[in-house]
This record gives C-alpha cells, sequence and structure tokens, in this order.
C-alpha cells in the first residue's frame, strides 16, 4: 500500500529506519547544495554580465566557477533525482507488461543503473586520483583541479545506493516502485488527458 503522492510507507525501525534518517539528513543536504548552488551562478552570471557590459572587464574566475557548480548540480542532482523517482526512464515497454513482468523488469534496470553507477563512480576514483597526482591547478582560481569533480564519485556512489536501494524494495514490498521512497503508479485517467 502506498503513502500519499504514491511513497510507499517508512519501514519501521531497525536498520531500515537508520539508514532512511541517515538518507533524510543526506537529502537535506544535496537539496541546500542543489539550491545555493544555482542561486550562486545565477548571481555571478549576472554580475558578469554587468561587468562586462558597464566596465568591460569581466570577473576573471566567473566561468570557471560556473563549471564548477554545473558539475556539483549534476552530480548531486542525479542523486536526489534517483530518491525521488524523477530519473528519466523509458517506461513504454513496461507499462505494457502485466504487474508481476513490470516489477521483475524494474529489479533488473534498477540492478543494472546501480552496476553501471558503481563502475563509473570507480573510474572516477581512479581520474580523481589521476589529478590529485598530476597537481594540476585551475587557470583562474588556482586551486587544485582535483576539488573540482571530486563530487562526481560520490554523486555516483551516493546515486547507485538508491538505484540499489529501489532493487531491494522492489524484491521485499508489493508494487513496483521507481525508488524506495516512490511506487510506480500508473493511472488510465491520465492516458485521456495526453
Amino acid at each position: 500500500m502506498s503513502g500519499a503522492n504514491g511513497e510507499a510507507p517508512a519501514p519501521s525501525g531497525g536498520a531500515l529506519g537508520i539508514l532512511r534518517k541517515l538518507d533524510h539528513g543526506l537529502s537535506v543536504v544535496e537539496r541546500q547544495l542543489l539550491g545555493w548552488s544555482i542561486i550562486i551562478m545565477a548571481v555571478n552570471t549576472v554580475a558578469n554580465v554587468i561587468m562586462r557590459l558597464g566596465f568591460s572587464s569581466s570577473i576573471f574566475f566567473s566561468e570557471e566557477l560556473n563549471q564548477f557548480l554545473i558539475i556539483l548540480v549534476t552530480f548531486v542532482g542525479i542523486s536526489e533525482a534517483a530518491r525521488m523517482g524523477r530519473h528519466i526512464r523509458m517506461s513504454a515497454f513496461t507499462d505494457m507488461l502485466g504487474p508481476r513482468a513490470s516489477k521483475i523488469m524494474m529489479i533488473f534496470i534498477t540492478l543494472g543503473t546501480a552496476s553501471l553507477l558503481f563502475l563509473l563512480a570507480w573510474y572516477s576514483i581512479d581520474y580523481v586520483s589521476s589529478l590529485i597526482t598530476s597537481n594540476r591547478l585551475t587557470p583562474a582560481l588556482r586551486i587544485p583541479y582535483y576539488l573540482t569533480v571530486l563530487i562526481v564519485p560520490f554523486g555516483l556512489c551516493v546515486t547507485g545506493i538508491q538505484f540499489v536501494l529501489a532493487a531491494l524494495t522492489n524484491i521485499l514490498k508489493p508494487g513496483t516502485h521507481l525508488s524506495y521512497q516512490v511506487e510506480d503508479t500508473f493511472d488510465d485517467a491520465d492516458e485521456h488527458h495526453l
């Protein structure tokens, strides 16, 4: 049985309860990072435009800062999207399947996606390690380059964990779940509005 907005009911106590609290805390931090990053990008971009138009000179670190913030938003955002079941998915095929086949397909999809994300995280850790040993600095701010991409392995790992949790939720609970919090619902009434 699902709660409001298709959300699965909260698991009771134990390890799942602790995991849910940790994930909730991580979600709060992720949302703050996403919100503030977008605000800083907007302010930085507007300030840079004003500097160019008004003083014929741009802010020397503006482009570099926005690049870092875009990386941050991307790799923190994928985790939040996976947690809320808002990731891009092609559901035409699974919508044609029955509930049982759709659930089995969702388990394979979430485990496959998690595996791919963990593999990408492994490669990104290797890349960050090579940047640490290279001692490269960013051109404008002169900070170690690896600091600008350190969020990539973290974001990929946390997103992989979200997909593992979605697979476990599909295995342990009735219904088909997009994430451990969100149950997939298909409403015939929505079809008539398209």
